[in-house]
């Protein structure tokens, strides 16, 4: 059993056609669904038959209970802490042509406690991978939760892996800061922009390789162009990713952590893993939303 820890929201995904007309009316299909990065990678998880636990918060209002169920039904063991007098996050995500920008409202995922994810990952007894979000890290009001999640597991045996999660929030956060916290964690995901705040200008390769000096293995995504993986012991992977029609990237890297991480943790090589990886997320990029 894979467990992760972070955020659960409600995504409000805005597709489309061309520039957003400001100040005026742009043509566009709005869909209301689940999201957040890591209910994401646990619903990848769930829809590839992998056991998961996720971790997270939400209000004590209609959207939080909607969200629940959703992942419930998808397979999803939920250990979500309710939060009375705060709304449940919610992230307007605008989607064209390959790109996407989101607009966050953290809400009750800033509400998550130490306490709440200590109890889950000791209750979840089956557990040999955590697996967190970077989001709680990123935030002050959610980071006790995340370093909470990270103690927990080394104390329980977990093998550990960090998303970076945002190029902003990890600029805010601060890099150094961010790679004190998840110091020789398992792995370390990051797609191009996260690389850059994090390591610096270079290839991914070399991205991938100068994160091995904070953490064992790295992995660097590159979208369609692949992703790379590096290890300390001085291994260097390249994988490539699938080629297949576009319709909208929202969740493709939570999606690729999710494959990643099922053939990882079951044993497979490196290679392996990113293959698994790039073909789960190309399956997410030729669906509206994040989700299976």
């Amino acid at each position: 059993m894979i467990v992760v820890v972070g955020d659960l929201v409600t995504d409000v995904l805005v597709e489309h056609d061309g520039p957003l007309r400001t100040g005026s009316d742009t043509d566009a299909a709005i869909r209301v669904t689940g999201g957040g990065q890591a209910a994401n990678t646990a619903a990848w998880l769930a829809h590839i038959g992998h056991r998961v636990t996720l971790v997270s918060a939400v209000g004590d209002d209609a959207a939080g209970r909607d969200r629940v169920a959703e992942l419930e039904t998808a397979g999803v063991r939920c250990a979500v802490r309710i939060c009375p007098g705060t709304a449940t996050g919610s992230v307007v995500v605008l989607s064209s042509a390959g790109e996407r920008t989101m607009i966050t409202d953290r809400g009750a995922s800033l509400r998550l406690t130490p306490e709440h994810v200590t109890a889950a990952i000791a209750d979840a007894p089956a557990a040999t991978h955590l697996h967190l979000s970077g989001y709680p890290l990123l935030h002050a009001g959610s980071r006790a939760a995340g370093l909470a999640a990270l103690t927990a597991a080394g104390r329980r045996g977990l093998t550990v892996s960090v998303d970076a999660a945002s190029a902003a929030p990890l600029r805010s956060a601060g890099a150094q800061n961010f790679l004190t916290w998840v110091r020789d964690t398992a792995l370390l995901l990051c797609n191009a922009d996260e690389a850059d705040v994090l390591a610096g200008p270079g290839s991914a390769a070399e991205q991938a390789g100068r994160l091995t000096a904070h953490v064992r293995n790295a992995v660097v995504k590159q979208g369609a162009a692949g992703a790379v993986w590096s290890g300390r012991d001085g291994l260097v992977v390249s994988g490539r990713a699938p080629a297949v029609p576009l319709k909208d990237p929202t969740g493709a890297g939570d999606a690729f952590a999710a494959g990643l991480l099922a053939a990882w943790t079951s044993g497979s090589s490196p290679e392996a893993a990113l293959a698994a990886g790039a073909g789960l997320g190309a399956a997410a990029v030729t669906v509206l939303g994040a989700r299976p």
